[in-house]
């Protein structure tokens, strides 16, 4: 069986991510208590429930104070030899806030917990604390639109699926937007040659092949390209070797629309190469925000 545990704040889009496995086939429930999660697991443990082999749940602050149950239920489970993968949901506390302002739904901490939106947001992180340690994969969804959330999602599937201890998300994004939080390292290219300058280029993205080959025809930009692929070969092994479950290479320009998602593609072409499992995503090449 494979079960996957999907955790994190309130808004930050677990139900998304419920969605996007469901989609490929997992069996989802959402809002389970925690002491019923060893049950649950043993339901799934018999070889002839082949229709749910693929399972996934979301517990959270939704459960209250029975949430702090949730670490001692997860030992059991390892004792029990049930494994399982966690999936944590972030989102920085102002974006988390202005969802809860356009949904006007009522953050299940509020109340005798807390009297504002604000505190809430607090509590919940601190009770949430330890199974953000306990993650085996955390996203933030900060500046994530749904289709890059599904396929960071897609992307832990594949891992899993494939066998690889660890994957890898390209991400293209633009520094006038920000630098990704849960990025693992980041490359510059505003160095390298600009199609915003070229007319005919300018309203194009870097993933068409017009705009990524005038990127990659310079000389410096091939020598550049060398060195980063040159420098993940090195990399990416010594985090591996130090049992990482993933790893978020992240190349920026200026707005994320060009050299940034010309370069991220090369680098995931290039990682897969190496027989890695990897996923491409593009933070800023829409400017439409994740709610």
């Amino acid at each position: 069986m494979e079960l996957i545990i999907i955790t994190g704040m309130s808004g930050a889009g677990k139900s998304k991510a419920a969605n996007a496995l469901e989609d490929i086939g997992y069996y989802c429930v959402d809002n389970i208590p925690p002491r019923l999660m060893l049950e649950f697991a043993n339901l799934f443990r018999d070889p002839g429930q082949a229709q749910a082999q693929r399972v996934a749940v979301v517990v959270d602050a939704r459960s209250g104070e029975a949430l702090s149950d949730l670490t001692e239920i997860l030992r059991e489970m390892k004792e029990n030899h049930i494994q399982y993968k966690i999936l944590f949901l972030d989102a920085a506390p102002e974006v988390l806030i202005q969802r809860y302002k356009e949904s006007r739904r009522r953050h299940p901490m509020m109340g005798e917990e807390a009297a504002s939106l604000q505190e809430a947001i607090g509590r919940e992180r601190e009770l949430l604390a330890p199974l953000r340690e306990l993650a085996d994969y955390t996203i933030d969804t900060s500046l994530t639109i749904p289709a890059q959330l599904r396929e960071r999602v897609a992307g832990i599937v594949q891992e899993d699926q494939t066998g690889q201890r660890m994957s890898i998300t390209c991400m293209s994004f633009g520094f006038r937007n920000g630098l990704p939080p849960e990025a693992d390292l980041v490359f510059d290219v505003r160095c390298l040659p600009n199609p915003f300058y070229i007319p005919q280029l300018r309203e194009h993205f870097g993933d068409e092949p017009a705009v990524r080959d005038y990127v990659m025809q310079f000389p410096e930009s091939q020598e550049m390209m060398k060195k980063l692929e040159d420098l993940l070969e090195f990399l990416v092994p010594l985090y591996s070797k130090e049992g990482r479950s993933q790893l978020l290479v992240a190349v920026g320009c200026t707005g994320g629309k060009h050299r940034s998602v010309a370069t991220a593609i090369r680098l995931g072409d290039f990682l897969r190469g190496k027989g890695y499992a990897v996923s491409v995503s593009h933070r800023d090449k829409t400017k439409h925000i994740f709610r």
